[in-house]
C-alpha cells in the first residue's frame, strides 16, 4: 500500500532560516491484517431469492447489474445473478425503507396463513363427510424432521447415556421375564403363554442388538468410515425390527394357528397368572423409563412426545417404548385369552390369543422398519435450521455467493452440510497481500524484464494465494462448525 506523508514545517523547523516548502515522500506501508468480517455488501443473489427475500417484482430488476456465474447443477447452462447490494436498494426505492418491505411481507403471510387455514378447514369437513372418519393430526404423508437446536441431547455418550440405561434396563427385565414365561409355559401348555415367552425372547435379542448399536455409535471415524458410526442406532433398530417381525409375530401367529387344530388343556393357571401380574408390572416400569427419557429429549427439541416417536428421532428409546407397549398389551390379551379358554372349556380363545400377539408385534415391527428405514436414506435438516446456516456462511467477507445446499441429519443430533461457495476473489487478494511484504512485492515486480520472469513471478504468488484460499476455506468451516455444535461434517466446495 502507497500512502503520501506531508512534512508540516514544524517538523522541518530544524533550521529557522530553512525557507523550504513543506515537501511530500512516497512511503510504502504494509496494510494492516483484516480480520473476519461479516458482510453481505457483495454478495450474489438469483433472481427468484431476489423476489423473495426483498418482495420485489420481475419488473423491478430490470436495469440491476446483472453476472453470469456457473450453474450448480452439472451440464445446465450458466446462471445470472444480482449483487444483493443493488437488489437492496432498489427494495428501499420501492417500499421506502427495509422495515416497510418487512412488514408488507408480514402482511401477506398472514394473510395467506389465513387463507391456507380455511383450506385446510374445508379440506377436513370434507373429508371427513367422504370417509367418515379424520386422521389424526400426527400422520403425515412425510416423516418429519428434526428441529434442531444446536444443543446436545446428551451430555454422556453410549451405554452410559439416558438412551443406553433404558436399553440395559430393558434387557434385564425382559431376560427375567423370558425364564419366567418359559417355566409357566412349561407348566400350562398355553399357546398365548408359549407367544410371551417368544415375545419376551424376542424382546431381549433385540435389546442386545440395540445395546450394540448404541456403543458402537460412539466409535470415532476411521478410514473405512469418514463420517463415523453415529447412524448404528438407525442400523440396530432396523435389524431388530426385522427380527421381531419373522421371529416374535411369525413364530406366535404360526404356533396359534397350530393350536386351533391340535387342542391342548390348560394347566397350572395360578402359576400363569403370577407370571403375567409379574411380566405386566416389570414391562410397565420399563415403559415408564423410555416414556421419561423421550419426554426429556423431546422437551430439549422442542417437539411434541408423538412427533418425537413418529420421527424415530431416538430409534433405541423408541423400540423400548413400542416393545413395552407391546408387551403390556401382550400380557393382557394372553391373561384374557386364557381366562376365556378356561371359561368356555375352549381351546380356540387360548390360541387366537397367540395370533392376536403375533399380529400385535408384526405392527410394532412395520412401523419401526419404516421409520429407521427413512432415518437411514438420510433426511434433510429443517429448511429453517438450513436458512440459518446459510446467512451465517454468506455473511462470511470471503464468501460473495452459495448453492447447492444440503444439510443431512446424521442420527445422533448429527449434521452434514455441504455448499457450493463463489469465494470473493478481490477480498481473498486484499487478504493475500495483507500477508506479504509490500516491500518485497514491489522489488520482485522492477525485476520483471522478460515472459519467463513474469510466468515465474506468477508461479511463486499464484501458487501461496491458493494456499492462502484453503485456508481461509478451513477458517469458515471451523467457524460454522463453532457457531452450529450439530455440524459434525461441513464440505464447502469452492466454485
Amino acid at each position: 500500500m502507497i500512502r503520501t506523508l506531508t512534512l508540516s514545517s514544524s517538523v522541518m523547523s530544524k533550521s529557522k532560516d530553512s525557507t523550504e516548502e513543506p515537501k511530500s515522500i512516497m512511503v510504502l506501508e504494509k496494510p494492516p491484517e483484516p480480520e473476519p468480517a461479516v458482510s453481505y455488501e457483495r454478495n450474489y443473489i438469483t433472481a427468484m431469492r431476489a423476489m423473495q427475500e426483498f418482495h420485489l417484482k420481475p419488473d423491478n430488476l430490470v436495469g440491476l447489474r446483472v453476472t453470469t456465474r456457473r450453474s450448480p447443477s452439472e451440464n445446465a447452462l450458466p446462471i445470472k445473478v444480482y449483487w444483493r447490494k443493488d437488489v437492496e436498494a432498489k427494495s428501499i426505492q420501492v417500499w421506502g425503507s427495509l422495515e416497510a418491505m418487512e412488514l408488507e411481507k408480514e402482511k401477506l403471510e398472514l394473510l395467506d396463513s389465513e387463507e391456507n387455514k380455511e383450506l385446510v378447514s374445508l379440506f377436513k369437513r370434507i373429508f371427513h363427510k367422504k370417509n367418515g372418519r379424520r386422521k389424526p393430526d400426527f400422520e403425515r404423508e412425510f416423516w418429519p424432521v428434526r428441529p434442531l437446536t444446536g444443543q446436545k441431547i446428551n451430555t454422556e455418550e453410549g451405554l452410559a447415556s439416558g438412551s443406553g440405561k433404558v436399553v440395559l434396563y430393558a434387557i434385564a427385565i425382559n431376560f427375567a421375564n423370558c425364564i419366567a414365561k418359559g417355566v409357566a409355559y412349561s407348566y400350562t401348555g398355553s399357546h398365548a403363554m408359549y407367544s410371551e415367552t417368544i415375545h419376551s425372547a424376542a424382546d431381549t435379542l433385540n435389546q442386545i442388538v440395540l445395546a450394540y448399536g448404541i456403543s458402537k455409535s460412539t466409535q470415532q471415524s476411521n478410514t473405512e468410515h469418514p463420517y463415523g458410526y453415529s447412524n448404528m442406532p438407525y442400523v440396530s433398530s432396523l435389524v431388530s425390527a426385522v427380527a421381531i417381525f419373522f421371529m416374535g409375530a411369525g413364530l406366535s401367529i404360526n404356533h396359534g394357528i397350530h393350536g386351533l387344530s391340535h387342542p391342548q388343556e390348560l394347566e397350572s393357571l395360578y402359576i400363569a397368572a403370577a407370571v403375567l401380574t409379574g411380566s405386566f408390572v416389570t414391562e410397565s416400569i420399563t415403559m415408564a423409563l423410555a416414556i421419561k427419557s423421550i419426554k426429556k429429549s423431546a422437551n430439549k427439541e422442542n417437539m411434541g412426545f408423538l412427533e418425537y416417536v413418529i420421527g424415530g428421532y431416538d430409534p433405541c428409546v423408541n423400540v423400548v417404548l413400542l416393545e413395552d407397549i407391546a408387551a403390556v398389551m401382550g400380557v393382557v390379551i394372553a391373561g384374557s385369552a386364557m381366562g376365556l379358554s378356561v371359561h368356555y372349556a375352549s381351546h380356540i380363545p387360548d390360541a387366537v390369543g397367540s395370533i392376536a400377539i403375533g399380529g400385535l408385534l408384526g405392527t410394532v415391527a412395520m412401523f419401526m422398519i419404516r421409520t429407521n428405514a427413512f432415518a437411514l436414506v438420510g433426511r434433510s435438516i429443517p429448511e429453517e435450521k438450513i436458512k440459518e446456516i446459510n446467512e451465517d456462511l454468506e455473511g462470511d467477507i470471503m464468501v460473495r455467493q452459495i448453492m447447492d445446499v444440503k444439510g443431512i441429519d446424521m442420527g445422533n443430533g448429527i449434521v452434514r452440510y455441504k455448499a457450493e461457495v463463489d469465494v470473493d476473489g478481490r477480498e481473498l487478494a486484499r487478504y493475500y497481500l495483507s500477508q506479504q511484504n509490500i516491500d518485497t512485492i514491489l522489488a520482485e515486480i522492477k525485476t520483471i524484464e522478460t515472459n519467463q520472469d513474469l510466468e515465474l513471478f506468477m508461479l511463486k504468488h499464484g501458487e501461496s494465494l491458493v494456499d492462502c484460499l484453503g485456508e481461509q476455506v478451513d477458517r469458515i468451516e471451523k467457524e460454522l462448525k463453532h457457531q452450529h455444535p450439530e455440524l459434525r461434517h461441513v464440505d464447502l466446495e469452492v466454485l
